[in-house]
C-alpha cells in the first residue's frame, strides 16, 4: 500500500472502502496482460459493490486472459479532501495503481445525477475532461449503463458509449482495442472502426444541427457511422456469464446479500417506466439455473440472505418452484429469501408463506396512481381490490408493515387522484383492523411519493414534467388529506427531480452546464449531502441553458429528439400509440396475453419473447 494512503486512512470514515484486498477479488500479473481496464463506478463503494451489473461485467472482462479489469469508486468527501492534500490520484483497488496508467476507463452510469462524479473521476485520474482534449488513443474513455440510451449530455466527455447489455459487447470492444494498441492506431482510426460494432455509439462521429427555437434539426452521421445504433442484448441468460464467486466486500454495503436475476425486461408496459421499454424483449432464466447459481454463490461467499431481482419479480411464472428449490438449501441454514418488486395483483398466501419461512421482510408495493382512472392511464393494471386483497393476505399472515409507492405529476393527474392516495391509505388501515391477527403490535403504513420524470424511449418521453411549485402543491394537498396517525408520508425532493429531468432529456448543449457545476464543486450529486440546486440553476443561467425547455416543455411527436440515433428495439409508433391510450385511460394487455408488436423481438435470432 502507498505510504501516503497509510497515513490518511486513519483519518477517514470507513477506510475499508479504499483498501481493496477483499475475498474473491481478481489479481493478475501486470506483465502478462495486454490491456488494463479501470472499471469506474461514479458513486461510493457501498453503492457500486451492491450493483449486480458491475459484478457481472467485472468477471466477464476478467475472463479474457489478456485483460485485467480492476474496480474504481468515487471517494466520499473526507477521503476526497485527504487525497487532494496528499497528492494521491484516483486509483484502482486491486493494484493500487493510478487510473492514469490504464488503457481504458470504463464507466457504468445508471443514473443521470452521477454525471458530475464522472467528470470528477476523470480529473482525479489526471485526464482532460473533454474527448477533444485527449488526442491519444490511450486511455480510451467509455461508458455504458441505462444513461447511455440518451448519451448526449455527456457526449463531449466520453469517447464511446456501449448501448445495451455488455456481457458480449464489452469484450468485443476490448478485443478491437487490443489490436489498435498493438498496431498503434490513431484515436480517430479506432473510433471509426469501433463504431461498426453493433451497440457502440461514438458521439464525435455525429453532427447535430438545431433550429432557431433550440430544437434539433437533424442528426447526421459521418465517417461511416451508422444512422442508428441498435442496443445489444444477451439472448440466452442461462448461458450468459454469472459470477458465482463474487467479491465479498470488506465493509457493510447497501445490498449485503446474494442477488439472483430472474429475467430481463418486463411484461407489463407501464407507460412511465423507461426500464420496461429499454430492457425489452423478455428473457428469463430457468429456475434450475437460478437454484444452482444461488447455492454456489452462497457457498462461495457466506452470505445469509438471497434476493430475487427483476423489474417485476412476482411475474416470474416458476417463482413458487424456484423458492422451494432455494429454501431447501436456505431454510436449514437460516438463510433469508426476499422478493422485491412485488405486484399487488398477484401476491398469494402460498408466496407469503414461503417468504416468511426463515425471516419476515417488509412488503412494498408500487401502486403509482391514486385512482383507477389514473392507473389505467399509465397502464399499471392494478386495482384497489387487488391491493386490499394483498393487504388482507399479508395482515392475516402476521405482517404489520406495508409501504406503498406513488408518483405525483403523472400525465392526466388531477387533485382528486392525489386525494385518492390518502383514501387508499385509509382503506389499507381499515383492512388491517378487519383482518390482522395480532393488533397489539399496531400497524405501520408508509406512503412515499416521487415526482414523475419523463424519460427517453418511453411513451411519456414527449410529456412535460410539472414544475417544482406544482409538485410541492400536490405534496401539501396529500399531506393535508392524510389524517390517520398510523400513516407516515415521505416525499422525494422536487429540485433533484427537476435537474434529473433536464439531464434525462437534454442534448449535448447541456454538457457545458454539467462541467460548470463540477468546476464549482459539484460531485456525488446523487447524495443530498452534496447536491445543491442553487449551483445547478446558476450553472444553467451562466451557460445559457433553459431548464424549462428540457424538463417542462411538451414535445410534439414529430420533433427530432436528441436520442433518436439510439434504437432500443421498440418502435416509436408503438410509443405514440401507448401515449394516446393514456389520454383515453385505456389499458394494454401484458406481453404474455397479447403481443403488442413493439419491435423488440427483432433483436432475437428466434422470433420469440420468454415469459
Amino acid at each position: 500500500m502507498d505510504q501516503r494512503l497509510e497515513r490518511i486512512l486513519p483519518r477517514v470514515q470507513k477506510p475499508a472502502r479504499y483498501t481493496g484486498g477483499e475475498y474473491n477479488q481478481i489479481i493478475k500479473d501486470k506483465a502478462k496482460v495486454e490491456l488494463r481496464v479501470a472499471f469506474c463506478f461514479p458513486d461510493t463503494y457501498e453503492i457500486g459493490m451492491s450493483n449486480l451489473g458491475m459484478s457481472i461485467l467485472y468477471h466477464t472482462m476478467n475472463s479474457l486472459d489478456y485483460v485485467w479489469c480492476e474496480r474504481v469508486f468515487a471517494p466520499w468527501g473526507d477521503m476526497y479532501e485527504e487525497m487532494k492534500k496528499a497528492g494521491i490520484p484516483l486509483y484502482a483497488l486491486e493494484s493500487g495503481d493510478s487510473t492514469s496508467k490504464f488503457d481504458a476507463l470504463a464507466f457504468s452510469i445508471g443514473y443521470e445525477m452521477a454525471y458530475t462524479t464522472v467528470l470528477d473521476m476523470l480529473d482525479m485520474s489526471g485526464l482532460p475532461l473533454r474527448t477533444e482534449d485527449r488526442p491519444d488513443l490511450l486511455p480510451v474513455v467509455m461508458a455504458g449503463g441505462t444513461a447511455a440510451v440518451n448519451a448526449e449530455p455527456m457526449a463531449p466527455f466520453i469517447d464511446l458509449f456501449l448501448v445495451g447489455e455488455g456481457e458480449e459487447l464489452d469484450n468485443e470492444v476490448l478485443d478491437l482495442l487490443r489490436i489498435a494498441k498493438r498496431e498503434n492506431w490513431t484515436k480517430h482510426e479506432f473510433l471509426t472502426r469501433v463504431a461498426q460494432i453493433g451497440g457502440v455509439y461514438v458521439p464525435s462521429l455525429y453532427d447535430i444541427s438545431y433550429h432557431e427555437d433550440g430544437t434539433v434539426t437533424a442528426i447526421t452521421p459521418k465517417d461511416g457511422a451508422p444512422a442508428r445504433v441498435t442496443k445489444r442484448i444477451i439472448e440466452n441468460l442461462d448461458a450468459s456469464p454469472f459470477p458465482t464467486k463474487p467479491i465479498v466486500p470488506s465493509t457493510e454495503v447497501v445490498h449485503d446479500r446474494v442477488s439472483l436475476e430472474l429475467f430481463r425486461g418486463c411484461v407489463r408496459g407501464c407507460r412511465f417506466c423507461q426500464a420496461g421499454y429499454v430492457y425489452r424483449p423478455i428473457r428469463a432464466k430457468k429456475p434450475e439455473t437460478l437454484v444452482q447459481q444461488g447455492i454456489e454463490t452462497l457457498k462461495n461467499t457466506g452470505y445469509q440472505d438471497v434476493t430475487l431481482l427483476s423489474l417485476s419479480t412476482s411475474d416470474y411464472r416458476p417463482l413458487p418452484g424456484l423458492c422451494d428449490g432455494l429454501l431447501e438449501y436456505c431454510e436449514p441454514r437460516s438463510i433469508g429469501l426476499s422478493l422485491p418488486s412485488l405486484r399487488a395483483d398477484n401476491f398469494s398466501m402460498e408466496l407469503m408463506e414461503k417468504l416468511q419461512k426463515v425471516r419476515k421482510s417488509g412488503l412494498t408495493f408500487a401502486v403509482e396512481g391514486g385512482s383507477q382512472r389514473l392507473r389505467d392511464a399509465i397502464n399499471k393494471n392494478v386495482t384497489e381490490e387487488d391491493l386490499l386483497n394483498t393487504c388482507r393476505i399479508a395482515f392475516e399472515g402476521g405482517w404489520n408493515s406495508v409501504k406503498l409507492y406513488y408518483m405525483l405529476g403523472l400525465p392526466t393527474e388531477t387533485d382528486d387522484d392525489v386525494r385518492g392516495i390518502a383514501e387508499m391509505a385509509n382503506q389499507v388501515l381499515h383492512c388491517w383492523r378487519m383482518y390482522a391477527k395480532n393488533k397489539n403490535r399496531g400497524v405501520k403504513i408508509t406512503i412515499s411519493t416521487s415526482c414523475f420524470i419523463p424519460k427517453p424511449h418511453s411513451p411519456f418521453q414527449w410529456e412535460p414534467q410539472v414544475s417544482v411549485e406544482e409538485y410541492l402543491r400536490r405534496v401539501n394537498l396529500l399531506r393535508s388529506s392524510i389524517t390517520a396517525k398510523n400513516v407516515t408520508y415521505n416525499w422525494h425532493d422536487a429540485e433533484t427531480s427537476l435537474i434529473e429531468a433536464v439531464l434525462s432529456r437534454g442534448d449535448r448543449r447541456v454538457a457545458d452546464a454539467i462541467e460548470l457545476v463540477w468546476r464549482r464543486g459539484g460531485r456525488l450529486d446523487a447524495w443530498s449531502d452534496y447536491f445543491s440546486v442553487e449551483r445547478w440553476m446558476q450553472a444553467f443561467t451562466d451557460t445559457g441553458v433553459d431548464p424549462d425547455f428540457y424538463a417542462l416543455r411538451e414535445r410534439p411527436v414529430d420533433e427530432v429528439l436528441p436520442w433518436d440515433m439510439i434504437d432500443v428495439g421498440v418502435r416509436k409508433a408503438l410509443l405514440i400509440k401507448e401515449r394516446e391510450k393514456c389520454y383515453r385511460s385505456e389499458l394494454s394487455p401484458d406481453c404474455r396475453h397479447q403481443c403488442a408488436a413493439c419491435g423488440a423481438a427483432k433483436l432475437l435470432k428466434e422470433i420469440r419473447c420468454d415469459e
